[in-house]
């Protein structure tokens, strides 16, 4: 399973390893990632990829739910195939 991950917030220090600390303990590979920050505004996007036999899409994105209300980020994810079909559009 590929899927991209966005992450949107107030800067702040640590976002970049809250993000990849959950997707390491989910043994997600960041396979992608661009990121930068925009008059205080965080931005993040990643490729993350794993087996879905082993974790559900649904369990990832209920973590990376739960992290941005937890650090009052904005966490979205979507599969990588629904991604790349709306960018074609």
């Amino acid at each position: 399973m590929r899927a991209i991950i966005t992450v949107i917030g107030q800067d702040h220090v640590g976002i970049i390893a809250e993000v990849a600390t959950t997707l390491a303990q989910k043994h997600i590979n960041i396979v992608d990632v661009s990121q930068t920050i925009m008059d205080q505004n965080f931005t993040m996007m990643l490729l993350g990829e794993w087996d879905e036999q082993v974790l559900s899409f649904t369990a990832v994105k209920q973590a990376l739910e739960t992290l941005g209300q937890q650090k009052q980020l904005t966490i979205r994810m979507q599969r990588e195939s629904l991604f790349d079909a709306i960018q074609k559009v």
